[in-house]
């Protein structure tokens, strides 16, 4: 006799964690009664120490677990002729433990591409830093194959990973690059475009998210 099949369990959740308060107000806007399972955006706080804190935290909850993690914020672009509110995909993020490979970057690539029609999406390594990176230093990130770098996505999944296996994946938003450094006039106007890119990004992040919950064949 052919069995029925098992009942399907509560979808995968998934964390989206950034830094700084203005982030998370970007990233918790409309868009999550779209979500195909739950999501919770976690506010860090700022530095790599902050990060590993929160997600060791975070994935200890019942609710969390399992989920799915997606490291998102603003960040500095190494490339020459990057704009503020250009999308960076991280196809590995890096710091001095080692690097961490993100899951599903093309999926990512394409429906952001659709999300925000008209901002350009980068891929390549982000890096991690301890603070705030300017003039030479960006120069010798940018040499060492990085497209992007930011405080706190390379602590966030590796922290993410030591907790469980689990996708994982780094989304930014280029509010600083070398032609547009935040120590110039303009950069209310870049932090301004960031922030709107930032509020455009759910759908892709829930289709991230619903592409991992079907079915394997």
């Amino acid at each position: 006799m052919r069995r029925s099949p098992e009942p399907a369990g509560p979808p995968a959740p998934m964390l989206i964690a950034c830094a700084l308060g203005i982030e998370r107000f970007a990233l918790r806007g409309a868009g999550h009664d779209e979500a195909p399972g739950p999501v919770s955006v976690l506010r860090t706080g700022m530095g790599p120490k902050n990060a590993e804190r929160a997600m060791a935290r975070a994935l200890g909850e019942p609710r969390t677990r399992d989920a799915a993690v997606i490291a998102s914020g603003f960040c500095a672009g190494l490339v020459p002729g990057m704009n503020p509110g250009d999308l960076i995909v991280a196809d590995e993020t890096r710091d001095p433990y080692g690097s961490t490979r993100c899951t599903g970057i093309g999926l990512l690539v394409d429906a952001l591409t659709r999300a925000v029609p008209g901002h350009t999406v980068h891929t390549g390594p982000l890096t991690g830093s301890g603070h705030v990176v300017r003039g030479h230093e960006r120069a010798e990130l940018r040499a060492t194959g990085a497209v992007a770098v930011d405080m706190e996505s390379a602590a966030t999944l590796r922290s993410a990973l030591s907790a469980g296996l689990r996708p994982v994946a780094a989304v930014r938003v280029v509010v600083d690059a070398p032609e547009h450094e935040l120590v110039r006039i303009g950069t209310v106007r870049g932090g301004i475009s960031a922030f709107r890119v930032l509020r455009a990004v759910l759908p892709a992040f829930h289709e991230w998210h619903r592409s991992l919950l079907l079915p394997r064949r």
